[in-house]
């Protein structure tokens, strides 16, 4: 074990910012997180269904996962993790994993002792509350994805995930086109949006040719944001991006 790059820590800690107040010492908790990295292969599973763990994983690079599966061995992904999240930060309180996590393209994690996380998070009541809220966060995500799949159609579908994603990633503008890198095929596509991969392409032609958005090479660009929200009935609010300091209540010392 070695202690992490403070640069990739800093990614996770700008994300529990965007929510919650922390204090120096507080973000220093997080930044002195002891960990060791992993480089995952794509398709590759680093978390196994069932599986018993004592680490939570933070994704450095690349895209990874979330899935269940049917007893026929079915996979159904339900959440695709971008760089700073801690992926399964709620393995901490339930150590039985219920899913999965699978690298979707070459990812580095990396892998945090939950002994160092509940030791932070019982030192300092306020950590506590910021990783509950990010938990929360992830929730919010999930019951969006159940929307997606069950009330929206596949243009819909497949672009309110570009959207989530540009808007998670917080992908930047560059000559009136949103670009970001997006290492997931159209397989791993249809898994996320209960499609099959011939109808992934299918829509994702429409989008380009309707001007909404492009994939090319690996790489996303958003062509016209304002007309895709539209058609993806997207609504930014329950990603919880940048809550404003008065909506960030903390847990007040006890006395």
């Amino acid at each position: 074990m070695r202690y992490a790059d403070r640069l990739d820590l800093q990614r996770y800690l700008d994300r529990l910012l965007s929510r919650s107040i922390l204090t120096e010492e507080e973000q220093e908790a997080i930044l002195d997180l002891p960990c060791h990295y992993e480089n995952v292969r794509p398709n590759e599973d680093f978390v196994g269904l069932g599986e018993d763990v004592d680490q939570a994983c933070l994704i450095v690079d690349g895209f990874a996962g979330r899935f269940d599966q049917s007893a026929n061995g079915a996979r159904q992904i339900t959440a695709i993790h971008v760089p700073g999240d801690m992926a399964d930060m709620h393995s901490v309180v339930q150590t039985r994993t219920t899913s999965a996590l699978q690298a979707l393209s070459l990812t580095t994690i990396m892998r945090i002792p939950h002994e160092a996380i509940r030791s932070a998070a019982a030192r300092l009541p306020a950590l506590a509350e910021a990783f509950w809220r990010d938990c929360m966060v992830d929730t919010a995500i999930l019951s969006q994805w159940v929307v997606n799949v069950g009330r929206r159609d596949a243009k819909a579908r497949i672009g309110h995930l570009i959207c989530e994603i540009a808007t998670r990633l917080k992908a930047p503008m560059e000559e009136g086109v949103i670009r970001f890198p997006f290492a997931v095929t159209q397989h791993q596509l249809a898994d996320a949006t209960g499609l099959t991969a011939v109808h992934v392409n299918r829509i994702l032609k429409a989008l380009r040719d309707d001007g909404f958005a492009e994939v090319v090479r690996r790489e996303v660009r958003i062509l016209d944001w304002q007309g895709l929200v539209e058609v993806a009935d997207f609504d930014r609010r329950y990603l919880q991006i940048d809550v404003p300091p008065h909506d960030r209540p903390r847990i007040l010392a006890v006395a």
